[in-house]
């Protein structure tokens, strides 16, 4: 399966980096094709919504990094949603890559794609990642997208936090157990 990750981390080292590590290495594992778009080091110009692109009918006005991204998400069977927790939402670099959905809207919604979400934050209560989790659900339901997995690492400070409590091998697991027609 084809598998594009959405990272909005800005750090390379960081939480989000090892979980994605360990996720991509589960899924290479079982013989996935992975592209992976770090949203944070691309450049990325918000929506300004013009409608120029027609949802997909035209070019979007803004030809940046975008252009590299939007032929591995039409490919894609799955998309992986990845951000730290920042204001108990995604970060900024992941929600504009998700806004530029917009110029291929009508090639990405109700195409049966799947979608996973991984997220870690440093609050420690189970309250934490509802936002994140809502605005995700949200889009899959506008997509028409299946969720077949989370990881949500909470109370993760630091990358050792996570190894610590075992996200990683949660991370690793979700990437692994990968199979046609998941959920």
């Amino acid at each position: 399966m084809n598998i594009t990750i959405l990272n909005g981390s800005p750090h390379k080292k960081g939480t989000n980096a090892y979980l994605l590590d360990e996720f991509i290495r589960g899924a290479e594992e079982s013989g996935h094709e992975i592209y992976r778009f770090d949203a944070a080091f691309k450049k990325v110009h918000p929506c300004i919504a013009c409608d120029r692109c027609g949802c997909g009918d035209n070019p979007c006005v803004f030809q940046d990094d975008m252009v590299e991204l939007w032929p591995e998400l039409e490919k894609a069977d799955i998309v992986v949603f990845a951000s730290p927790l920042y204001y108990y939402s995604a970060t900024a670099q992941l929600l504009s890559v998700v806004a530029r959905f917009y110029a291929i809207d009508k090639r990405l919604k109700g195409s049966s794609k799947k979608a996973m979400l991984i997220s870690s934050g440093t609050n420690p209560s189970d309250w934490a990642m509802m936002g994140i989790q809502r605005s995700y659900e949200e889009a899959l339901m506008y997509l028409e997208w299946a969720d077949i997995g989370r990881v949500l690492a909470r109370g993760c400070k630091t990358r050792e936090d996570a190894e610590e409590k075992g996200f990683g091998e949660k991370a690793y697991e979700l990437g692994k157990n990968i199979r046609e027609g998941s959920k």
